[in-house]
């Protein structure tokens, strides 16, 4: 019986010891959240207004003022509640940022250099993955609208327009890669694929090869099939066929068995340009399980120059779209729109061109019998002579 009393006690006391600890707790988060702006105003011997202006990084606040504002909300550990400033503001200093594939390891140079200026131009970033699920993309939207960003950045390269109707209705300047609409309030990145697809094919026929492969990208996407189109226009520049094209997936799986499907040809190829590094990737992988070798046997251009493209076995020569500029450019668009007081909100465009990295998954193409040979020679001249102008 005195035991359990005992037992008792001691879990009243418990009881006690943790409902004061919680009680400290609330009064303690209680205080800080009182901790507004009429405080650090207070403290800082400054108005209200001026605590705001200076929370806010309104320039027209003197700088000495500004100092003692920044010094009392240190020394108080407030924390500005964004949501209420955006209200007041009508700004809420947030980016959107929708990718298609954040494990693409084309994607992660995009979101660390668009981030790394939002942190210096006192921005945050909404980050979303769709996986080329339409749901996902539906759900992203929905994410942007909720927490009011300022603008948002689409690098999927392909969206459902009608998804967009949203944003637009809510004047929301958005950025998009190849696919945006013509219309005010959009800005397009157009990116110059036949500049760096015609360095590629050039460079493979200087090289003396004839028979070039192009495996392509998902049929679905309006960026693959633009590659597809740079490259068959080039082949037809230097009077070469551009049909032996294989459908990939723009994953390592689809380089993989579009090799499988090529080297059983009669007459298969010497060289492969991919429409993307991963399905490159793939193809050299599935090389060396054919004992193929690279570039002796077959030599092969990719195209985005991803960090890990230096880094195969051999360093893969690629068609380089820069992804830090792609950033740069999206981000640096949106910033401008945001800053902007153009009320007409005309669509604007920008440029990204590509070019060839040349490293060591390329050289000379396989010997081949005189005649072959003759014509080798009659190509490589013609390859050289300067391109024919085109409107892309």
């Amino acid at each position: 019986m005195l035991r359990s009393l005992l037992h008792s006690a001691t879990l009243r006391c418990a009881y006690r010891q943790e409902w004061a600890f919680r009680v400290a707790g609330d009064l303690n988060r209680f205080l800080r959240t009182q901790m507004d702006i009429r405080e650090i105003a207070r403290r800082a011997k400054v108005s209200t207004a001026t605590v705001s202006r200076a929370i806010n990084r309104v320039p027209t606040v003197h700088p000495q003022l500004a100092k003692r504002v920044w010094k009392v909300v240190d020394e108080l550990g407030y924390y500005p509640n964004t949501q209420a400033r955006a209200l007041v503001l009508g700004r809420s200093r947030i980016f959107g940022l929708i990718v298609s594939e954040i494990t693409n390891p084309f994607f992660p140079e995009i979101v660390q250099t668009f981030e790394d200026l939002a942190v210096q131009n006192n921005y945050e970033i909404l980050l979303t993955s769709t996986v080329h699920d339409p749901k996902r993309m539906e759900s992203s939207v929905r994410r942007m609208i909720e927490r009011r960003v300022d603008g948002v950045a689409i690098l999927t390269f392909g969206m459902e327009e009608f998804l967009l109707e949203h944003l637009r209705e809510r004047k929301v300047p958005l950025v998009f890669v190849d696919v945006g609409p013509e219309v005010p309030g959009v800005i397009n990145i157009r990116i110059h694929y036949l500049h760096g697809i015609r360095q590629a094919v050039q460079h493979l026929a200087a090289l003396r090869h004839r028979r070039i492969a192009f495996i392509a990208g998902p049929q679905n996407l309006r960026s693959a099939n633009a590659r597809r189109q740079a490259f068959e226009v080039v082949m037809k520049e230097i009077g070469l066929s551009p049909d032996l094209v294989v459908i990939g997936d723009h994953r390592v799986e689809g380089g993989m068995n579009a090799l499988l499907e090529l080297i059983k040809l009669s007459d298969p190829p010497t060289a492969v340009l991919c429409s993307n590094d991963m399905t490159a990737i793939g193809v050299l992988r599935e090389a060396y399980d054919k004992n193929i070798k690279i570039p002796d046997d077959l030599s092969v251009v990719g195209f985005d120059d991803i960090h890990l493209a230096e880094f195969t076995i051999p360093p893969l020569t690629t068609v380089q779209m820069s992804q830090h500029n792609l950033a740069k450019i999206a981000f640096n668009a949106l910033l401008e729109e945001v800053d902007s007081q153009n009320s007409t909100r005309e669509s604007r465009k920008y440029e990204l061109v590509t070019n060839l990295v040349h490293r060591k998954s390329t050289t000379l193409a396989p010997m081949r019998t005189a005649a072959v040979a003759a014509q080798d020679a009659r190509l490589t001249r013609r390859s050289k002579q300067p391109p024919v102008p085109s409107s892309h």
